[in-house]
């Protein structure tokens, strides 16, 4: 069973940052790939950010230049620094792990964090 764990969200006003962490644990042999959707009230869930294992990353065009998303490789984690955040950015986000169970690295399969709020608000 594979596990993950977000925290970091919360209230802040507009122009704050906040930092989401997403930590994996449980059954899985490898991951290539870990990142962030979001999703407001009456929306779709969106893609913010994603990392690869080789560090390769890839943004919503809403969040470049002020969100950046890491992963600390040793620690199954991915992290989520959000800068001059605006009210449009309030949602639940929601990390995800894109890997395998098993050693032959396939298939593989995408594991959800459960979201956390962010409100951005004054």
């Amino acid at each position: 069973q594979v596990q993950l764990v977000e925290s970091g969200g919360g209230l802040v006003q507009p122009g704050g940052s906040l930092r989401l962490s997403c930590a994996t644990s449980g059954s899985i042999f490898s991951i290539v790939a870990m990142g962030w959707h979001r999703q407001a009230p009456g929306q779709q869930r969106e893609l913010v950010a994603t990392i690869t294992s080789g560090d390769s990353t890839n943004y919503a065009d809403s969040v470049k230049g002020r969100f950046t998303i890491s992963r600390d490789n040793a620690k199954n984690t991915v992290y989520l620094q959000m800068n001059s955040l605006k009210p449009e950015d309030t949602a639940v986000y929601y990390c995800y792990t894109r890997g395998s169970p098993w050693p032959s690295k396939k298939p593989e399969y995408d594991y959800w964090g459960q979201g956390t709020q962010v409100t951005v608000s004054s």
